[in-house]
């Protein structure tokens, strides 16, 4: 049985060892053991006025914003309940009542 701990990325546990790095057969990630918990930090989201954000928090829009594809506008002001905090781009998955789904920025946007 190996001792070796899972990739960070990918979490398989086929993990092995190249000198000092511990590399991941399935999807290739390399690390240092020694550096891996330190340099991962957790990503924060903040609103436009510097706000800290979390899952299930309320904001509204601090902007117009265009829907692509679409003639119409969600106004500023519009309230936004139970935000979803995602990777990428397009910080917040949520749903826009009159609207449906869709992914804002955070930087749009400021916590009620």
């Amino acid at each position: 049985m190996s001792t070796l701990p899972p990739c960070p990325k990918c979490h398989d546990e086929y993990t092995y060892e190249d000198g000092t790095l511990l590399i991941c057969p399935s999807c290739g990630h390399e690390w240092n053991p020694a550096e891996a918990p330190a340099a991962e930090a957790a990503k924060v989201w903040k609103d436009a006025n510097g706000n800290v954000l979390q899952d299930g928090d309320t904001v509204t829009l601090v902007k117009d914003l265009k829907i692509k594809g679409s003639s119409s506008v969600v106004k500023v002001g519009t309230k936004v309940k139970n935000i979803r905090l995602i990777e990428g781009d397009h910080d917040i998955d949520c749903k826009i009542e009159g609207f449906g789904p869709m992914q804002l920025k955070t930087e749009f946007v400021k916590k009620v």
